[in-house]
């Protein structure tokens, strides 16, 4: 059975949602990394913060190009993700490695997480009914 149109339409509007945030944190370094530091703190590689940004802005470009058609590998890719960064946030801030400012994106992270959740669950009722 195929998703209701109320699940599907939010599906759409949080892989829009996501999507445009991934892309936005992600590019943020690659275009000027002086202001991503001074917000985030002082980075030794460079190199792989631009790679982290690039790879989530592929994500980000992924969910977008979702919103035509969500279904359940863009589902498992907006779990992944969010859970990967909120994973990372939470535990490299809690050892003193980053900034504490990264608990602010693993809150969205785990924001995104907790609607994908629900909406998911949401729609496994409704198809049961």
């Amino acid at each position: 059975m195929k998703p209701k149109k109320s699940t599907k339409a939010t599906m759409r509007r949080l892989f829009f949602i996501q999507g445009c945030y991934y892309i936005g944190s992600g590019i943020w370094p690659v275009i000027h990394i002086e202001s991503f530091m001074w917000v985030t703190g002082e980075k030794t590689d460079l190199w792989l913060v631009k790679m982290v940004g690039l790879l989530s802005c592929s994500i980000g470009v992924t969910l977008l190009a979702a919103t035509q058609s969500p279904g359940r590998v863009a589902t498992v890719l907006a779990a992944g993700s969010a859970l990967a960064f909120a994973a990372i946030d939470i535990y490299y801030t809690a050892t003193g490695v980053i900034s504490k400012i990264y608990l602010a994106d693993s809150l969205v992270q785990l924001v995104l997480l907790a609607i994908l959740i629900v909406v998911t669950q949401k729609g496994k009722v409704n198809r049961t009914k």
